[in-house]
């Protein structure tokens, strides 16, 4: 592995020379489960929540130990409660179990019965569960954290937060800005593979779920100090570049002359070659040649290959434009000239056999065995997939490699990654051990008649359209609601324009990210643009309203900050400052189990929160003015930050 990976830096890739990107790391790791860095070592985690099976730049170190120092609200509370658990049973070895309690208290610790079962009839102490709840509770650690501590039933430790301790930490995320409310994660470098479309082919919803969904994940990663490669694995090496380069060439032989022009729509372009193909045997032979020739690196084929390549990606670039989604190219064609080295390496550790004169490598627990080498000797998804896995780990180092593509690959990648741990490139899922890989798979995108979305005309709907639509609507929505209010004149063009813009693709975005990933979801111009219930628009207008209840206090926000103080003596001040400061362990839930959902649900249920906290607390003129104006930019604040995980614009009015 270790000279295959050295290797990789040397290998003479018949790639264009955008493709010949620098590795970012030329010596290979040493050992396949590389332990995280030593500050990372000192995170406690939650046993209640594992990290899934499912990737930028490097952190500052003093970020890196401050944010160590601090983590999320449970990741405190968990190393109070593992002290305690040292305390009371210093022979036994055990993970804290801290989870938000639902009634009795803010949080609860659940060991007590876990343990009796350990050390029941050991000559212990204890006579039962309550008994060991009691000792967990009256061994933690004194903390200006927790104000106190109770136990109920078989041991279930009852913890109330010091609502001093609350306020003063809402106050020191506003003076030091959201960033240190970031979760402290296990991994320091992760690959998001994402959006992947087909060079010549038209991107769809599918790939608009994929494109959303990959980046909201990349934007937690990044938010919780990981360094994040967002990749971009298009399929911009198949047999369909035989069949457009013949076609190109036998219609248009001057077509290095007059460039772009040659193709126009480059989706009629592969419809009208596809006919051909399919119609004509001999054109289909001259196809399959081109593709010969094209991976044998002759001049003219990678010249017309890398034309068509530039056409279709602009035509990616204007989606990516209008989601602000950025990624990294990094195709088919970018791993081929290592594919021969890598399936060698497969072979000569006995995974790779002949079959039906196909190379092989069979899977426990799969019927059909995954192809490597085709019976032609061409290379296909496996044989890519499998390089790219193997690039990933050894030359960009990744510990945690993310695949987001629709449940149908799901044994596609099921296949991929008990091929990498049968080589020996991952450890043992049981081991719970990085690196790992996971492949997050999603739902389909429904019309209103229940089948996949599609147009009138059956055909997939481009996704530039349906995103102008969406904004287009929100724009007409705007400016009849301004008109009829007599608030239109106090808007600029260039404010409609933005606002109708960040309202109409963000009205989009949520509506896929709101919903588990894994369902399906029926897509209504109608229902994600109301401005009411769990919708974007609802969530902007409420982010307006707490901008617009800032502005008509006429005070200085940034001077409170610094001069004033938060009390949370009222029970609905109470229970928004206990939300605002779970925002951490709920990004940390996000990415462990790589659902972004978990964040639409925090979101929606703050919105609601500072709603019931806005009714029954008076703000402006208040005596607690100084404090409430507080804990409103705080609300404002954590929901800017979620706004921008889900790459969503905040709008500061409506």
């Amino acid at each position: 592995m270790q000279a295959l990976a050295a290797a990789a830096t040397a290998v003479a890739a018949p790639t264009p020379a955008r493709l010949r990107l620098p590795l970012l790391f030329r010596a290979p790791r040493s050992g396949h489960c590389r332990p995280a860095s030593s500050s990372r070592l000192l995170r406690i985690s939650c046993s209640a929540t594992t990290m899934g099976d499912e990737t930028s730049t490097s952190v500052a170190p003093q970020e890196q130990e401050s944010t160590v120092r601090a983590g999320s609200v449970k990741q405190q509370l968990s190393r109070l409660v593992l002290s305690s658990l040292q305390t009371t049973l210093p022979d036994v070895e055990v993970e804290p179990m801290v989870e938000v309690s639902a009634k009795f208290a803010d949080y609860q610790c659940n060991n007590a019965m876990g343990l009796w079962s350990k050390v029941k009839g050991s000559g212990t102490i204890f006579k039962n569960p309550n008994s060991i709840g009691q000792a967990i509770a009256k061994n933690l650690p004194s903390s200006d954290i927790i104000e106190s501590a109770s136990v109920a039933g078989p041991g279930f430790v009852n913890i109330t937060l010091s609502n001093r301790w609350v306020a003063q930490r809402i106050q020191d995320m506003l003076v030091n800005g959201i960033k240190t409310w970031a979760p402290v994660l296990p991994v320091n470098r992760t690959v998001v593979d994402f959006s992947s479309p087909n060079i010549a082919k038209e991107m769809h919803v599918g790939h608009l779920r994929s494109t959303i969904i990959g980046d909201t994940l990349a934007r937690m990663f990044e938010f919780s100090n990981v360094v994040v490669l967002r990749r971009n694995h298009v399929g911009d090496w198949g047999t369909q570049f035989g069949m457009l380069i013949e076609y190109l060439f036998e219609k248009f032989p001057n077509w290095q002359e007059i460039g772009c022009q040659a193709i126009g729509d480059l989706q009629i372009f592969y419809k009208a070659s596809k006919h051909r193909f399919d119609s004509d045997p001999d054109f289909k032979a001259r196809a399959q040649q081109g593709v010969v020739r094209l991976q044998g690196g002759e001049d003219k084929y990678r010249e017309a290959w890398k034309k068509i390549c530039d056409i279709s990606r602009s035509e990616f670039d204007l989606v990516y434009k209008r989601l602000n989604v950025v990624l990294e190219e990094k195709g088919e064609s970018f791993y081929n000239p290592y594919i021969p080295q890598v399936l060698e390496e497969l072979s000569n550790k006995g995974l790779i056999k002949e079959s039906e004169g196909a190379r092989v490598i069979f899977i426990q627990g799969h019927q059909i065995p995954l192809i490597v080498v085709k019976s032609d000797g061409g290379f296909n998804y496996a044989s890519t997939d499998l390089t790219a896995l193997w690039y990933r780990l050894n030359v960009e180092q990744a510990e945690w490699i993310i695949y987001v593509t629709d449940v149908g690959q799901q044994q596609h990648f099921d296949m991929v990654f008990s091929a990498a741990k049968m080589a020996g490139w991952l450890p043992d899922p049981s081991e719970k051990k990085f690196p790992k890989t996971s492949h997050v798979g999603f739902g389909l995108v429904l019309g209103s008649d229940g089948k996949r979305f599609r147009t009138r005309s059956t055909e997939v709907v481009r996704l530039v359209e349906l995103l102008d639509e969406a904004k287009s609507r929100s724009k007409s929505e705007l400016l009849q609601r301004l008109t009829e209010n007599g608030k239109i004149v106090d808007w600029t063009d260039e404010e409609l324009e933005q606002t109708s813009e960040a309202v109409g693709y963000g009205a989009v975005k949520y509506a896929d990210l709101k919903n588990n990933r894994l369902t399906n979801y029926t897509f209504s111009f109608e229902q994600m643009l109301s401005d009411k219930g769990n919708t974007a628009v609802y969530l902007q207008y409420a982010h307006a309203r707490i901008c617009s209840i800032i502005r008509k206090s006429n005070k200085n926000v940034e001077e409170l900050k610094m001069s004033g103080a938060i009390s949370l003596d009222h029970p609905d001040e109470r229970v928004l400052g206990l939300y605002l400061i779970r925002f951490a362990e709920v990004v940390e839930e996000a990415c462990t189990n790589l659902l972004p959902n978990v964040v639409c649900e925090y979101l929606y249920n703050l919105s609601e929160m500072f709603t019931k906290f806005y009714t029954n607390c008076q703000v402006v003129g208040s005596p607690e003015e100084t404090s409430r104006l507080l804990l409103c930019q705080a609300t404002a604040v954590v929901m800017r930050q979620c706004f921008n995980l889900l790459g969503i614009t905040p709008v500061y009015k409506l």
